[in-house]
Order: structure tokens, then sequence, then C-alpha cells
């Protein structure tokens, strides 16, 4: 089993074909309404309906950010009747989004509401 500290592979030099696919894929990541969203697919798959539910945007909002995610291959969909259901598109995104999280709980002390009311109170 690979160590979670280590790559699993070397990244340096990082070849320009595949830093341009990591930026890609870090861009698609790179909101917090596309990280709610995201976040809220982790429990399963869920219908547009059910997202707007979950993150609290408006329909146009979720749309959007749900083309974003599908165009850099993140999430893919599923067209069951008139409801389109999206999942997360592998278990690769889940944990990115896990190291992602204990990344910025650790930079932030361990605590995300200690955190936002220290951001909140500057």
């Amino acid at each position: 089993m690979p160590n979670p500290q280590r790559p699993l592979a070397p990244i340096t030099p990082l070849h320009q074909d595949v830093a341009e696919r990591l930026a890609d894929a870090m861009f698609a990541l790179a909101t917090p309404s596309r990280l709610q969203i995201l976040a809220s697919l982790r429990a399963g798959p869920l219908t547009v309906s059910q997202i707007i539910h979950e993150v609290g945007m408006e329909q146009s909002a979720v749309s959007h950010q749900l083309r974003v995610l599908r165009d850099h291959a993140v999430v893919s969909v599923e067209r069951r009747g008139r409801e389109r259901v999206y999942t997360l598109r592998d278990g690769d995104v889940s944990a990115l989004l896990d190291h992602a999280y204990r990344h910025v709980l650790a930079l932030m002390g361990g605590d995300a509401g200690d955190a936002r009311a220290r951001r909140e109170a500057s």
C-alpha cells in the first residue's frame, strides 16, 4: 500500500501536458460553490434538484457549476427519465477533496468554526 504522504510517482520534472491537465483539474475545484456541490456528491448520486436543496443555491448557478465540473471530468452525469443524476467521476476526486480538506484544517488550526470566527473578527 502506498504511503499517503508520498506521491505515487515522482512529479518532477512536471511535463507541460501533465501540468496543463493538473491545472485544469485544480481549476474545477477553485470555487466554494463547486466544492460544496462536490462535497454533497460524496454521499452518492444526486439529481440537480437534490443538489440545489443540499447546497442552497439557485438552479441556474448549480447548472452552471455542474457544467464546469462535467467539462473538466470531475463529475459524471446519467439521464434517468427526465432527470439528470450526477456522481463524482471516481474515487480519486473524493480522495483529493479529503486531502485538501485535511490540509486546510491543519492550516486553520484544526477547527473550521474557530478559523471562520477569527476571519470574521479581523
